[in-house]
């Protein structure tokens, strides 16, 4: 029997998750001499109450499994909500996906004119493909003028690669650049027939070996809320809080917005920053961008 592609990578995501797991960690003895790094999968199948036979179908991409006992599998290996809901997405994958969701995102003028409006706060749209879709002023002098570049090459996870100042910037580049893979494996297994994603993961893919290590881990994570430290050539060193807001008229678009804690050094560096940005020439919006 020929392997589903779907649920090859479903089999291949359960593969990763298992291979992070000791027997101790499920409470089993691990015995001597073990060959396989993580669990076995008689480990997995005995645990979640299955034939060792028909747990190796699922995990090979043979058998889709029911939504019960993905449950099962899924307490099993300890998965976290986010890598819960990648593993039900890609179970889903067959389903017919509308065509709209294949069409290019656009900032709604609406949204964009908010952008402008927080004047304190760097902030940027970001899509699907992690495209960057719409930013304010101060986002672009704390990252760059997202309009220099071409609409293809203006996403965020392939500048990460692609932009030396980007690895400069972020003082930790491969925990940022690991995050945004992760997140942007989620959005694969929401809409696996999105072409330009697949485009995306092909070219960064071919062009760079650490992307293909980290995609190949199946690491998978939703946009949220957290901290990043940056080392700004103009302000010095910069320590942001940043938050995902969701935008009401697309799910598929978010608002990241940047701020850090008054009273703090980094709180002077964006005030410092956004006088700086003032002085400079006006920088272009998704909405007058060329491409």
């Amino acid at each position: 029997m020929n392997r589903n592609p779907h649920l090859n990578d479903l089999g291949e995501f359960l593969k990763a998750r298992r291979a992070e797991l000791t027997p101790s960690d499920v409470g089993l003895r691990g015995g001597p001499r073990r060959r396989v790094k993580g669990l076995r999968r008689e480990e997995v199948a005995l645990l979640a109450a299955i034939s060792t036979e028909y747990y190796t179908r699922i995990e090979q991409g043979r058998l889709q499994a029911s939504a019960p006992l993905l449950d099962e599998i899924a307490q099993v290996l300890r998965l976290n909500d986010d890598q819960r809901a990648y593993l039900f997405d890609l179970a889903a994958k067959e389903r017919v996906r509308p065509s709209a969701y294949r069409e290019r995102q656009q900032v709604d003028p609406q949204l964009q004119r908010m952008l402008d409006d927080l004047s304190a706060s760097p902030a940027f749209v970001i899509g699907r493909c992690t495209d960057i879709l719409g930013w304010n002023r101060l986002a672009a002098a704390l990252w760059t003028d997202f309009g220099r570049y071409p609409e293809p090459e203006r996403v965020f996870v392939r500048l990460l690669f692609t932009e030396p100042w980007m690895r400069e910037l972020y003082v930790d580049w491969e925990e940022v650049t690991r995050l945004a893979i992760a997140q942007l494996r989620m959005e694969s297994a929401r809409y696996p027939d999105d072409q330009p994603l697949t485009a995306l993961v092909e070219e960064l893919s071919a062009r760079d070996a650490q992307f293909r290590q980290w995609w190949t881990a199946h690491d998978v994570a939703m946009r949220g809320k957290g901290v990043k430290k940056l080392r700004h050539p103009v302000v010095g060193e910069l320590t942001l809080d940043w938050n995902t807001l969701t935008c009401g008229t697309d799910p598929d678009q978010h608002i990241i917005v940047w701020n850090a804690e008054p009273g703090t050094a980094s709180h002077d560096g964006l005030r410092l920053l956004a006088s700086w940005a003032a002085d400079q020439k006006p920088t272009a919006s998704a909405s007058d961008a060329t491409t």
